[in-house]
């Protein structure tokens, strides 16, 4: 991603051979990888503030709340690339 950031500063010519790599399926299932794991992070970091609140520390609850994140981290990272 930061490589796409600097690409878009530098202009048309740095830009276009980089789109287009985004564009192939190997650089498509790099950018996937990136979006699962950065909806995983965020969604597991709110499971974290919940612990720091001293919710769901019973071990069932553990478990519970790690299969929902396992879960709404494919619906949600689904639903972004089918918004796409």
């Amino acid at each position: 991603m930061a490589l796409w950031l600097v690409a878009l500063a530098a202009g048309a010519a740095v830009f276009n051979p980089v789109a287009d790599a985004m564009q192939h399926p190997l650089g498509q299932l790099v950018v996937f990888g990136y979006s699962l794991a950065l909806v995983y992070h965020g969604l597991n970091g709110i499971r974290h503030l919940m612990w720091d609140l001293r919710i769901g520390l019973e071990i069932k609850q553990v478990y519970q709340s790690g299969y929902l994140v396992l879960g709404l981290t494919f619906l949600v990272t689904a639903a972004l690339w089918l918004a796409v």
